[in-house]
């Protein structure tokens, strides 16, 4: 993801996976890495975290999620509780056109159990996440170890999963800030999009241009938005933190105005007078829904996918695939070959989440009723036409 301008983008060592790329759970330790906070197991293993070894991000202590969060949440309710989601995943990744590849992602299509918890009541649980890195992969590799891992260990997960969620992309932040501190070859930013399904319930976390989509009967539900500089509510938050946009770009350098990490680039996470809340945050905004059993699966792409799909597209292309095989890695595959093929000039992941285990059904267009009338008009040049018959 070309994501800086004026900035150089470090060789960070990735290369083409040649097909289907390995999952970042068996991404092994670099000696960069060493210095993370928390450090890389030699295969990424999904070790029983310690529930209670968390403190909580300064900036959600003793306080509601904050406000960007809170009022850009919303629910799409439909009441068919009697639907269970079956969670079947499969997800891509290609290199592109690019020199490297800065994209990494995890499915975990039974969450508490990877994690070594007790599986709640509510039902099943599961996590996906894509991240998009740029200026190299240390920050998305960083974003992916770490945030499942603080979303576990929240003494308040699953209870309170939107504040959980917020609280692990703060923390995932401020914890590679540390190690870069320890480390400046890591210097790098990631943009970020998460999804717990939890029983019923879908979140979805999102900070930068990753994207999500149900599909609901074959309609396309975004449940995150691209947070671009040239969108008006992010402009206005980026120029009351002092920041500014040029050519679509945040402070003219990078055209995304959330993600996490990018402290080497001056005056975005912190102001120009060195104090915090500059305009590049790692805040996520969260979209929630209740499952039904219309809602049939999610894609989750980085920005390499969206900039040549639309969502209903992408729903569409996706929905034809699952009709032909049911199955999520070849249709994930499939995507990102097609995405590939429409000259998308980025690194291209693709996430697809069957929440069914039947393929999408075909779906009837209802057969609309014509009603027929005859105009005055009409009526009178047919009335002179019969009379005239009977003449």
């Amino acid at each position: 993801m070309e994501e800086t301008r004026r900035i150089s983008d470090p060789e960070n060592g990735s290369s083409s996976y040649g097909g289907k790329p390995p999952n970042p759970l068996s991404f092994s330790s670099s000696s960069a890495a060493a210095v993370y906070k928390q450090s890389f197991d030699s295969e990424r293993s999904l070790a029983p975290c310690n529930k209670r070894s968390l403190v909580r991000h300064p900036s959600l202590v003793k306080t509601k999620v904050s406000d960007i969060s809170v009022e850009n949440e919303f629910t799409l309710e439909k009441n068919k509780s009697e639907f269970v989601p079956a969670m079947r995943s499969g997800a891509w990744s290609d290199i592109g056109s690019r020199s490297s590849m800065e994209d990494a992602y995890l499915c975990v299509d039974n969450f508490m159990d990877s994690f070594g918890l007790l599986n709640s009541e509510a039902g099943p649980s599961a996590f996906y996440g894509v991240f998009d890195g740029h200026g190299g992969k240390h920050a998305a590799d960083f974003a992916c170890h770490h945030i499942p891992r603080y979303i576990v260990e929240d003494q308040e997960f699953p209870s309170e999963i939107n504040k959980v969620l917020s609280s692990a992309f703060l923390q995932t932040d401020t914890a590679f800030l540390e190690a870069c501190s320890l480390d400046g070859s890591l210097a790098s930013g990631t943009t970020a999009l998460a999804a717990i399904l939890f029983g019923r319930s879908l979140v979805v976390a999102n900070a930068g241009d990753c994207r999500a989509v149900l599909s609901r009967q074959g309609k396309a539900i975004e449940m995150s938005r691209d947070h671009k500089p040239m969108s008006s509510k992010e402009r206005r938050r980026i120029e009351a933190s002092g920041g500014y946009v040029f050519d679509g770009y945040l402070n003219g350098q990078l055209n995304v105005a959330r993600a996490l990490g990018d402290f080497h680039m001056e005056g975005m996470k912190k102001k120009k007078d060195g104090s915090d809340c500059g305009p590049l945050i790692a805040e996520p905004e969260l979209m929630t829904t209740k499952l039904t059993e219309e809602d049939e699966f999610l894609i989750i792409g980085c920005d390499g996918v969206w900039d040549v799909f639309m969502s209903q597209n992408a729903v569409d292309f996706a929905r034809r695939r699952l009709q032909e095989h049911n199955d999520p890695v070849m249709c994930s595959k499939e995507l990102v070959e097609e995405a590939l093929k429409r000259k998308s000039a980025d690194n291209v992941t693709a996430v697809v989440v069957c929440l069914q285990p039947q393929p999408p059904p075909n779906l009837v267009a209802p057969r609309l009723r014509v009603h027929r009338s005859f105009s005055a008009e009409g009526l009178k040049d047919l009335q002179s036409y019969l009379d005239g018959l009977g003449n």
